[in-house]
């Protein structure tokens, strides 16, 4: 009777232990951390209406980036992008005119369709939402503080083992804020970003 306790308890604790390895290896939690390049697209509204030539723009910038993604099934997670508010030159046909900072957190839904393989392509869609501050203009102009939009993405993750991975990602986020001029609107400024990341993922 004693053995059979002791064969029916090792069998328990073997068990538990693979279980846990199991629970270890397919944690639902990703985390990567990335450098971004944000190269805006640039086609706001001309000011004063079609035929002018005067255009709004932003630089374009090199960032860190930190996103978190929870899997819900071995191929569709949810990421969430995070950085700090970052600070772009305004310019006005290409002559700097004063400056802004934006904070533009996304979450997307991704649909994974290699999970188990080393090459993990994926595409993903979702809402952005920034916000803009501490905007240093010319006297009389102003932009509004929220843009909310929509949000695309494609990229793949190498698997370099069974926790960390090397990572490739695209995105365009649609950002967008209306110029006003003495409190009337006189363009829809059209950033609309193309985001190119390079990064390392960790797999808990």
């Amino acid at each position: 009777m004693k053995k059979l306790v002791l064969a029916l308890s090792l069998a328990a604790v073997g068990f538990t232990a693979t279980q846990a390895m199991a629970d270890e290896a397919t944690s639902p939690w990703l985390v990567r951390v990335r450098a971004v390049n944000i190269s805006p697209a640039n086609q706001s509204d001309p000011i004063g209406g079609a035929g002018a030539a005067d255009r709004v723009s932003l630089s374009t910038k090199t960032i860190p980036e930190v996103d978190f993604s929870y899997f819900v099934t071995p191929n569709w997670s949810a990421e969430l992008i995070l950085t700090y508010p970052q600070k772009h030159d305004v310019k006005l046909d290409g002559n700097t005119i004063g400056s802004l900072k934006h904070l533009p957190p996304t979450l997307t839904a991704q649909y994974h369709f290699a999970p188990e393989a080393k090459i993990n392509p994926y595409l993903g869609a979702g809402v952005n939402y920034t916000r803009i501050s501490d905007v240093n203009l010319p006297t009389g102009l102003s932009l509004d503080n929220n843009s909310f939009g929509f949000a695309l993405q494609a990229g793949v993750d190498f698997k370099i083992d069974k926790n960390w991975s090397v990572n490739v990602d695209v995105k365009k986020v649609q950002i967008r804020s209306d110029l006003s001029l003495n409190g009337a609107k006189v363009s829809n400024v059209k950033v609309d970003p193309l985001l190119v990341g390079v990064g390392v993922g960790y797999r808990f």
